[in-house]
């Protein structure tokens, strides 16, 4: 039975449903779709298919090819690089960084990579202990001695890690930072295969922080949301708040997973 009926093609809802129905289908196609299978996998009737699409393809929305066949349309690059532009990276994790705070009564930290260290560009206070973190926004600190600094470095390789070990020599900010290659290595491994790191008393004695990664909209590592607790609160067991929590960021600044098929 056919969904084209002059009531339906009428209502503007409908229509927009079904212009991101046939945007969803084309994002899952690298290569120019055929009028048939859109068609298929939205369940809309072939001419209704047809119409919108074309009415998207004026508008640039969507690319008209040889053969009938659709794609997406540079419309959509072109508002994608806008929002990307007006984006600011503080601005949207906090609100990740709230929940996370209430979650945990915590400190949540925001650091990004410079060079060599790790810089802190937004913090939440815990407000629970008048022990000092060093987190606070602006300070800085070597990237092998912090939980988000560890997390650039997994990303590097252990090539570039080496390079790394060679040029800053690996100092410790406390006995408890690690020193060596050898150590630092197996601890990047850890961090790699958990996808979460730790520094355990590695900046400052008495502090114990818990860092996730935190993707763009191109699979980039840009920053790590942290939490950092006075030893006597730590707890290993929020890991998983901490990873959701930048998964949300992630997923706020347009990066989707992509699954191993």
């Amino acid at each position: 039975m056919s969904t084209n009926t002059p009531t339906e093609t009428k209502n503007p809802i409908q229509v927009v449903e079904r212009m991101m129905k046939l945007l969803d289908v084309l994002a899952r196609h690298p290569d120019p779709a055929a009028l048939k299978q859109i068609a298929q996998e939205t369940g809309l009737h072939p001419s209704t298919a047809h119409r919108i699409l074309s009415a998207m393809a004026q508008s640039g929305f969507v690319e008209r090819g040889e053969g009938g066949t659709y794609r997406l349309g540079i419309r959509l690059l072109e508002l994608g690089s806008l929002v990307k532009s007006r984006i600011s990276l503080r601005e949207t994790a906090m609100p990740a960084m709230l929940k996370l705070h209430a979650a945990t009564g915590e400190s949540v930290n925001l650091g990004i990579r410079d060079g060599d260290e790790i810089v802190y560009v937004e913090r939440t206070s815990s407000g629970r202990s008048a022990v000092r973190v060093v987190h606070i926004v602006g300070a800085r600190a070597p990237l092998h001695t912090t939980a988000t600094g560890k997390l650039f470095l997994v990303e590097d390789g252990m090539d570039r890690v080496r390079e790394y070990g060679r040029r800053t020599g690996l100092p410790g900010s406390t006995p408890a930072s690690i020193t060596e290659i050898g150590a630092l290595e197996k601890e990047l491994d850890k961090v790699r295969r958990h996808g979460v790191a730790f520094d355990l008393e590695e900046v400052e004695i008495g502090v114990r922080c818990i860092a996730a990664g935190v993707r763009d909209d191109s699979g980039e590592l840009i920053a790590g949301l942290s939490v950092s607790t006075p030893s006597e609160r730590f707890n290993p067991d929020r890991a998983p708040l901490v990873r959701e929590a930048a998964d949300e960021i992630s997923r706020a600044l347009g990066y989707v997973r992509r699954t191993a098929r």
